[in-house]
């Protein structure tokens, strides 16, 4: 029997980190770089004078200011203890002497997305049609089901149309941007192994959210392991951040290489690795993956093409984020052998994303008037296959 299997990077369904809406990506990297600095300084054992330093440093370029400590893209959450103290007429200093001296963190702000990209998130999740549906950049699993239930009825979505299994395991990332599995009635979700405490031999930790193991069994009987992907962002500012992304990325990519190999040796034929791994085909760091395993891309398949929207890309039109150029796919279905002999179609819906103005490069829904109501700055990705 037919079944659609996609992935669809929906970047956050209610709310979203506001440094993740800065307007470039440079901006949103300082933010983020500092944030997680500061965390990592919280967590020492004991505030040396260069750590009391540095935590007041980064404070200050997170706009983390007296009386408050709360800026435009950050907070600092204090549970009990002191960290600060601001004597009158005087500077912030750090008065706690470790992490035993107080219970508290830095937090991102977050803000509401768009109501009507919530809208045609639903939109596309309902046009694609998947039985088989990775959500990548989810909040929880929580919000995912209040998602389905109150969002996807008002876009028409029938209850027996909907997602009769939703699952979420949380990651390694605090931002709220975790990978997700949905399937329909018929599609039960099974046995599942997480991968989220994974560290590489310098300790590590390999994976930026997870890279969960789902074992689904479709209605004809047979088995599927599933395993959904968000890999590091490709983007880093300067030269060592760029160094370190695409090591992590490429870490990441022969760690599920690994898994895949693993999974076959356990005697599993139908597997699909799929979701945004942050970089091209002909990239370095995917290369464990695209190339060091027989996994197959299914946008390779010669039934491969685009479909529910009229494409004025150019080239092959393989792109899955921002214009849809070919040098923009970051987005992957990896199929088993086994899977890829049994493709029967397959493409990219991009009716949710912003198609420029000129040229318009594809057909949107009518709702999409400014590059804030896209759905995403993805374009999901599908493939049917006769199981």
């Amino acid at each position: 029997m037919p079944i659609r299997i996609a992935a669809f990077n929906v970047e956050n369904l209610f709310d979203r980190a506001r440094a993740l809406n800065a307007e470039t990506p440079g901006a949103h990297q300082d933010v983020l770089d500092a944030y997680a600095e500061l965390n990592q300084l919280f967590e020492r054992e004991t505030y040396d004078a260069a750590s009391k330093r540095d935590m007041l440093a980064l404070m200050e370029a997170l706009e983390l200011r007296p009386p408050r400590y709360a800026g435009p893209f950050a907070l600092i959450r204090r549970i009990r203890g002191k960290l600060v103290h601001t004597p009158r007429g005087g500077e912030p200093m750090i008065v706690a002497s470790g992490r035993a001296d107080w219970v508290g963190w830095c937090e991102l702000v977050t803000e509401a997305v768009d109501e009507i990209a919530m809208m045609n998130t639903a939109r596309v999740i309902r046009d694609v049609a998947a039985d088989i549906l990775a959500v990548v950049e989810a909040e929880s699993r929580p919000v995912l089901r209040r998602f389905h239930d109150l969002l996807l009825p008002k876009v028409g979505v029938a209850p027996d149309q909907g997602y009769r299994h939703l699952m979420l395991i949380d990651g390694n990332d605090d931002r709220g941007i975790d990978v997700g599995l949905a399937t329909r009635e018929g599609f039960p979700i099974g046995l599942m192994r997480s991968n989220v405490d994974l560290r590489s031999p310098s300790g590590e930790v390999v994976f930026s959210r997870d890279c969960p193991e789902y074992l689904v069994t479709t209605p004809s009987g047979e088995p599927l392991i599933v395993v959904p992907n968000h890999f590091k962002s490709k983007f880093a500012p300067g030269r060592d951040g760029q160094r370190r992304a695409n090591e992590k990325r490429r870490l990441q990519a022969q760690t599920v290489a690994d898994i895949y190999r693993r999974l076959r040796r356990e005697g599993h034929d139908n597997i699909v690795v799929l979701g945004d791994l942050n970089d091209t085909p002909d990239s370095d760091p995917l290369s464990p993956l695209l190339r060091g395993t027989d996994l197959k891309d299914v946008s390779e398949h010669a039934a491969f093409t685009e479909f529910e929207y009229r494409a004025r890309t150019g080239g092959r039109g393989i792109g899955t984020y921002g214009k849809g150029r070919d040098n923009e796919k970051i987005d992957y279905i990896l199929l088993s052998p086994a899977l890829f002999a049994r493709v029967t179609k397959g493409g990219i819906f991009r009716k949710g994303a912003w198609p420029g103005l000129r040229p318009q490069r594809w057909d949107v829904y009518s709702e999409l008037t400014a590059p804030v109501h896209a759905a995403s700055d993805h374009h999901a990705i599908w493939v049917d296959l006769d199981l």
